[in-house]
């Protein structure tokens, strides 16, 4: 433990400004995983855990575009569209043969699809760890803000997070797909008598969910070093942060990113061996007093 740095950094505009980015870096990628998962769970009641493996491919997938284009924008739509392809894909195949079934059935076949997607991008891309590298458009000068340094791309990163969340929630809440989605969480019997094809409408959440677990993994690609089994520990807080912010909420989703995001940067100053335990007793915590999460079940 290490309180001293913590309390120093509070007394420092510089420390606080750099330490609340990062933390809203490591939110933003949280919540975009998140978000798919719980708008998963929220419509198809189902718990993805092969979440994290999109993720992992998506960051892959922009790894290899942007060395055979060098567009960061051609490699963010190759995570994407990618990984949201092969969201419906393996929901229509092995996803929707489970619904209503064994929750251990469900885990079973999201489990033996992480290990084999693992085995995948060993097989294809290699076990040694990757890195893709900042593209060129964001070496640029950092901002400077209250003496904390802010680099251009994780501006860029936070205002991505931001815009789909702000995207997400009047879609949800506007749009006629969006409300027809929010139905089908609710009573998908009702939705598929009045001549919806529900069948049609999971495949597309779940590749919904995907894509943006795939954007996550390919603005992620950057700033972080690809290996196999990089998902695993992004879908491990990423439940944790639907467990916070309510699993079915997006609201939730973003809330519960950027506290967990907030709680990793300031928890490796004042408490680096115990980082991971804050999160966890932070989660128990919030359980204790609100055992549905901070903001319910329903998608808001």
């Amino acid at each position: 433990m290490n309180p001293d740095a913590l309390l120093t950094c509070f007394a420092s505009s510089a420390c606080l400004v750099t330490q609340v980015t990062s933390g809203f870096i490591i939110g933003m990628l949280l919540f975009l995983v998140a978000v798919g998962l719980t708008l998963i769970f929220g419509v198809l009641k189902v718990v993805n855990f092969t979440h994290g493996a999109f993720y992992m491919l998506g960051a892959y997938f922009a790894f290899t575009a942007y060395g055979l284009t060098g567009s960061f924008v051609a490699a963010l739509a190759a995570a994407a569209v990618g990984t949201g392809l092969l969201g419906v894909v393996f929901e229509r195949w092995f996803i929707s043969r489970v619904y209503g079934g064994n929750v251990l059935m469900q885990l079973l076949v999201c489990y033996g699809f992480i290990l084999i997607f693992d085995d995948v991008v060993r097989i294809v891309w290699g076990a040694e760890f990757r890195s893709m590298g900042m593209p060129d458009a964001f070496m640029l000068p950092p901002f400077i803000v209250a003496g904390g340094v802010i680099p251009a791309y994780y501006l860029f990163l936070i205002v991505c997070g931001l815009v789909i969340a702000a995207g997400l929630g009047m879609g949800l809440s506007r749009t006629r797909l969006g409300k027809t989605i929010r139905a089908a969480s609710h009573n998908p019997d009702m939705v598929s008598a009045l001549g919806i094809n529900t069948g049609l409408l999971y495949a597309c959440v779940f590749g919904f969910g995907g894509l943006l677990a795939g954007l996550a993994g390919g603005l992620a690609a950057p700033v972080r070093s690809l290996t196999s089994g990089m998902g695993f520990s992004i879908l491990i807080e990423s439940f944790i942060v639907t467990v916070i912010g309510g699993m079915g909420s997006i609201l939730g989703a973003l809330v519960g990113a950027i506290l967990i995001g907030l709680i990793r940067t300031f928890g490796t100053l004042g408490f680096p061996l115990f980082t991971e335990g804050l999160m966890y007793l932070f989660m128990a915590v919030v359980l204790i007093a609100k055992p549905t999460g901070l903001f319910g079940k329903d998608i808001a």
